[in-house]
């Protein structure tokens, strides 16, 4: 039979001397853990007689509440006298805080903007045109004649799709940014001065200079008196302003249909220096535009010139960055991205 007064006098004085939070705990376990004098008690009653049982768990059930009611007062008056600080490990409110991570603009958006910021600044704005588009648009409006190799279904997209503007005609994907030409000029009269950013797409096999999709930015200016100085001018302010101010340039007869007489540029610039590539480098076609597309727009022969050029945007950043695999930019690869 279990001595209960005794029993209860031992738990209060074990209670009473509980000074800090670890004493407590040992308290608690005495008397409520899993091998405690409590549960100690409750087992003896499989053994103890039938009329000594009901004074066996009164007096279990009595020390139980005993128990639990002095901690809970006890732990009370602990966290009064600490001044209510969580008995857990300190905060440090002076360490620096875990931020979520940020994203930020792809390199070829970055790249891309960059450069139509540049034309901005000279009184260029920036235009938007359709990635789909109408034969007329992509080719006959630049004087790309019917029997043009890159109308061939080899070098362009054709969609399922009638072009409902002519009979027996299919929708494409666009293969540049020179429609926006023909559509700022049919919406438009001189002057005018735009800058058309977008994707262009052209079946090519992907490798490490080739991707069947690719960004382009298009430049047109048209006004009376426009002069192939002033694409020079214009070109090599670009170039100054986007490679640095010690870069060389020339341009080298070529031939576009959309533009007379037609250029391409290549640069030479202190940040090629050391990284093995050759002391000229393409970047753009360029060129007077053809009098046949002015016609086509409708305008006046005679009446207006104009100016206009095209540029890749990957090759722009490739050349900018030293990046040697145009497929790095759509890979999604955050160690490649996070660079720029």
């Amino acid at each position: 039979m279990w001595n209960f007064p005794q029993i209860f006098d031992q738990a209060r004085n074990d209670l009473a001397s509980a000074n800090d939070a670890s004493s407590l705990e040992a308290c608690r376990l005495k008397y409520l853990g899993k091998k405690g004098l409590v549960p100690a008690i409750f087992d003896s009653l499989s053994s103890a007689s039938p009329e000594d049982k009901p004074a066996i768990g009164k007096g279990a059930n009595d020390l139980r509440v005993l128990v639990i009611a002095f901690l809970e007062e006890k732990a009370g008056a602990l966290g009064k006298r600490e001044g209510g600080k969580p008995s857990g490990r300190p905060v440090d409110i002076t360490m620096p805080g875990v931020g979520p991570a940020l994203g930020h603009r792809h390199v070829l958006t970055q790249t891309m903007t960059e450069i139509c910021d540049v034309f901005e600044r000279m009184g260029f704005v920036v235009v938007e045109s359709p990635e789909i588009e109408t034969e007329y648009n992509n080719f006959t409006g630049l004087n790309i004649p019917i029997d043009h190799p890159s109308r061939d279904a080899f070098d362009t997209f054709y969609l399922e799709a009638n072009d409902p503007s002519t009979k027996g005609r299919n929708l494409l994907l666009r293969s540049h940014t020179s429609p926006g030409q023909v559509r700022v000029m049919h919406d438009h009269k001189p002057p005018l001065a735009v800058i058309i950013p977008g994707r262009v797409y052209r079946p090519d096999a992907g490798d490490a200079s080739h991707s069947f999709m690719f960004h382009q930015v298009e430049g047109l200016l048209v006004d009376k008196d426009v002069k192939f100085s002033d694409l020079k001018g214009l070109l090599s302010e670009f170039c100054r302003r986007f490679f640095g101010p010690s870069v060389k340039m020339r341009f080298r007869p070529h031939f576009f249909p959309f533009t007379e007489p037609s250029a391409e540029v290549d640069i030479s610039a202190d940040i090629f220096k050391g990284t093995g590539r050759k002391p000229w480098l393409e970047i753009l076609g360029c060129g007077m535009v053809n009098p046949r597309v002015f016609e086509a727009a409708g305008y006046p022969a005679g009446k207006y010139t104009g100016l206009a050029f095209g540029m890749g945007v990957e090759r722009m950043a490739m050349l900018k960055y030293g990046i040697k695999d145009i497929r790095l930019f759509y890979e999604n690869d955050v160690r490649f991205l996070k660079q720029f």
